[in-house]
């Protein structure tokens, strides 16, 4: 039998979700939360040999997530299921070790077979967004571009990323115009979507 534990934050989904589990004779839902932050508890508690995590979740993202867990309790592995299906996320998701990335508008099958697959110690990555990481190629960014724009899409102004990385103003404004330049973006909301898109930010 194997043992899962379902970390969703919506709760439709993460009814519906066991729901479907429910119905395989091989698997049984032993715990669910909606937090980030409760994944870990959670899985000391149930032990599961499976946890299916969203990405985005209040108190901790389920990367994050994964990769306490990883250190907490190795013996469960992780597949991510979220609907953010961006090259950024699948390269942090494997940094954090996790067993297996699968989007939300996958089919109902593909999500049990990835467990099944997960549990038994394979890997499982969706193919198209394995293949945009792959072509998405390295970032002609350098790492200063990199965080004025990551900071500037989080929302931060000029100012404030200024003062965050202790630089100057007009430096801040110079790094977003090259940064702009190098992805041929049209302004810094195109760069910053082109970026973000490609993993890079």
């Amino acid at each position: 039998m194997i043992r899962v534990l379902l970390a969703e934050d919506v709760r439709v989904l993460r009814e519906a979700l066991a729901e479907l589990l429910g119905f395989e004779d091989d698997i049984e839902v032993v715990g669910t939360v909606e937090r980030g932050d409760e994944v870990v508890a959670a899985a000391l508690r149930h032990r599961p040999d499976v946890a299916v995590v969203d990405i985005e979740m209040p108190g901790l993202d389920g990367i994050d997530a994964a990769l306490q867990l990883q250190r907490e309790l190795p013996t469960c592995r992780t597949l991510v299921l979220t609907g953010v299906g961006r090259p950024a996320n699948l390269r942090r998701a494997v940094q954090a070790q996790v067993a297996g990335f699968m989007l939300k508008d996958c089919g109902p099958r593909e999500v049990v077979d990835a467990i099944r697959a997960v549990a038994a110690g394979g890997r499982v990555i969706d193919p198209h967004l394995a293949y945009a990481t792959l072509g998405s190629g390295r970032s002609p960014l350098t790492e200063r571009e990199t965080d004025v724009l990551r900071l500037t899409a989080a929302g931060a102004t000029p100012r404030e990323v200024a003062t965050k990385l202790f630089l100057t103003y007009g430096t801040v404004r110079n790094y977003l115009a090259s940064a702009v330049t190098k992805l041929d973006a049209r302004n810094r909301v195109d760069a910053i979507r082109i970026a973000a898109e490609a993993g890079w930010v």
